[in-house]
């Protein structure tokens, strides 16, 4: 160990004292504040290495251990004022320079090393009776700072376990590796330890993985708080709003990310489903975790809670709605084979093609679903039959679809009959009934219009201006219709028309013609329900004549003219 020799200083003092030149006293502390200002000066590539930061540590504390040292042995060489002055002009410039270089840095290790050796700096300093409180305020601020780049360092970790998943369930093959699985990962099933090996968890891989990265960021945040004179509670604070900054912001952002890539399948989002649902009842375990360190009991007042349970939550949110739209995008996939011809004589005897490939691929896909919670499974089921009867209505709507013969209603009518299949077949459980039948209300309605009118129940049914439509495409596939087209060319005829199950005797009013049928009026803006055209009704005065009525499909279209009903269009 080198010694410092103090004895040239007390030899000028000794020297300076008999001469009458400035006094020892007077030269010394200038000369040592300019010294200083070399010492305090931090290499520029200080925060590369540690080896930077203990060279510029050791040069502060030789220089104010030296100078207490004087304080202590010369006898009004220097003075308590002199040093505190020297002190209080070293420690701002050693703080500035601390927070400028550690802001550089990017490695956690680094940081906590850094932290540490600030800790030390400031013991040894203090030993001496130098106030240090400020560092120890900058370490609380450094502290931040290792939290962000421990956030980075977990984001990468995470994205490498979320990359690498197989997203399969995991499959142990003996009781060994059973144990050792329950021991990495809180887990208790007593269905599955009555099963024989090997053995299948619900959740796969990267739940265990987690959940253990997840501790090691705890262990890491713990580490920083040593030494450095904080209260349980304040480390226990500290560990929380950390863990909390983990999940909600680093995890929730990997799993979302990991959701919305373009690759990303079915199976894969139902895995990730039932991951985060293990996950988030794993959040339990983390908080007894954090009590066992920190000794601080979840009760106190002031304790932060964990927020694992919204973030897992979020996770899984997103994953269902990307299952419904995954769904809707591979029926949409399957909808661009069907190939209608909208004009066929007859309709084939059994359902298309296409549409039974799509039943059975909605079938094999319910299948995964197993593991999902119920409401999920149902709603996505429920989502795609919803989706499935909405796209087929669209085939009938479109603009290019100008005429419908009777047997491609008829083979409409026999997709409409799958897929009513597919419903009543219970593809997932949990649904009342017929309810899954309801998606597909719309569409039988549209299969009636296929059916003969000896299989039609003698009730009219109302029918709504998008079955109209339908109906009316048909009606202009009907080769006899000249009535309708005579009816059409009268432009002083003033008419409503009435789509009904009854048919009878022309020259009925029109009250007994329709009964309880929506009545229509062609209108500028389209087919218009009467009562939209006239709010307020034409009650019992409402007595126009039948003047022709054609059945189509079962059908029957009625015209009716009144005086009282003012032109609005003809006849399509």
């Amino acid at each position: 160990q080198d010694l410092v020799d103090f004895s040239p200083v007390y030899r000028c003092f000794h020297i300076y004292s008999v001469l009458p030149e400035k006094t020892y006293e007077e030269l010394l502390p200038e000369e040592r504040r300019k010294q200083a200002g070399l010492v305090l000066q931090p290499p520029s590539n200080m925060h590369e290495t540690l080896s930077g930061y203990r060279k510029y540590f050791n040069q502060i504390v030789g220089f104010f251990v030296i100078e207490d040292h004087i304080l202590h042995t010369s006898q009004g060489l220097v003075d308590r004022a002199y040093i505190d002055e020297l002190w209080d002009m070293a420690l701002s410039k050693t703080i500035a320079a601390l927070r400028t270089h550690s802001s550089y840095c990017s490695d956690p290790d680094l940081v906590l090393d850094l932290k540490n050796l600030i800790v030390l700096f400031a013991d040894t300093l203090q030993a001496y009776g130098f106030p240090v409180t400020q560092l120890f305020d900058l370490l609380l601020e450094i502290q931040d700072q290792y939290r962000e780049t421990l956030l980075k360092k977990w984001a990468g970790a995470f994205r490498n376990i979320l990359d690498l998943d197989n997203y399969s369930p995991i499959s142990v093959a003996d009781e060994e590796q059973y144990e050792k699985l329950v021991g990495q990962f809180p887990f208790h099933d007593a269905e599955l330890e009555k099963q024989p090996f090997p053995r299948k968890f619900p959740f796969s891989e990267l739940v265990p993985r987690v959940y253990n990265q997840i501790k090691e960021f705890i262990y890491a945040c713990l580490k920083f708080s040593e030494d450095l004179h904080l209260s349980s509670t304040e480390v226990d604070d500290m560990i929380r709003k950390s863990t909390n900054l983990l999940l909600t912001r680093t995890l929730s952002s990997c799993f979302q990310n990991a959701i919305r890539k373009k690759n990303i399948g079915l199976t894969e989002l139902v895995q990730i489903i039932i991951n985060t649902t293990h996950l988030e009842r794993s959040c339990r375990f983390l908080e007894e975790f954090i009590t066992n360190i920190t000794n601080v009991l979840p009760e106190t007042v002031h304790t932060t809670k964990l927020y694992g349970t919204a973030t897992f939550k979020d996770g899984r949110h997103a994953a269902e709605e990307e299952i419904y739209t995954n769904l809707n995008q591979k029926i949409d996939q399957f909808l661009q084979l069907a190939d209608y011809d909208w004009m066929a004589v007859e309709a084939p005897p059994k359902a298309s093609d296409y549409l039974v490939d799509l039943i059975a691929f909605l079938r094999s896909t319910f299948a995964v679903f197993t593991h999902l919670p119920g409401k999920v499974a149902q709603t996505a089921c429920m989502s795609a039959c919803k989706h499935l009867s909405t796209s087929l209505m669209q085939q009938l709507l479109e603009a290019e679809v100008r005429q419908l013969s009777l047997g491609a209603l008829q083979q409409f009518s026999l997709d409409v009959a799958e897929c009513e299949q597919f419903a009543r077949s219970g593809p997932v459980p949990g649904f009342q009934g017929d309810t899954l039948l309801l998606a597909f209300i719309d569409l039988r309605q549209v299969g009636l219009c296929g059916q003969s009118w000896s299989t039609r129940p003698g009730d009219p049914v109302l029918l709504s201006a998008m079955i109209l439509s339908i109906a009316f495409k048909s009606v202009a596939t009907v080769s006899q219709c000249s009535v309708w087209l005579s009816f059409a060319k009268d432009r002083r005829q003033r008419w409503v028309i009435c789509l009904s199950t009854r048919a009878g005797d022309p020259g009925r009013d029109a009250l007994s013609c329709g009964g309880s049928t929506t009545w229509w009026q062609k209108t500028p803006a389209g087919l218009l329900p009467l009562a939209s055209v006239y709010p307020g009704g034409l009650g019992e005065a409402f007595t126009s004549r039948c003047v022709c009525e054609k059945g189509v499909g079962g059908l029957v279209f009625h015209a009716h003219t009144h005086p009282r009903l003012p032109h609005k269009g003809s006849l399509p």
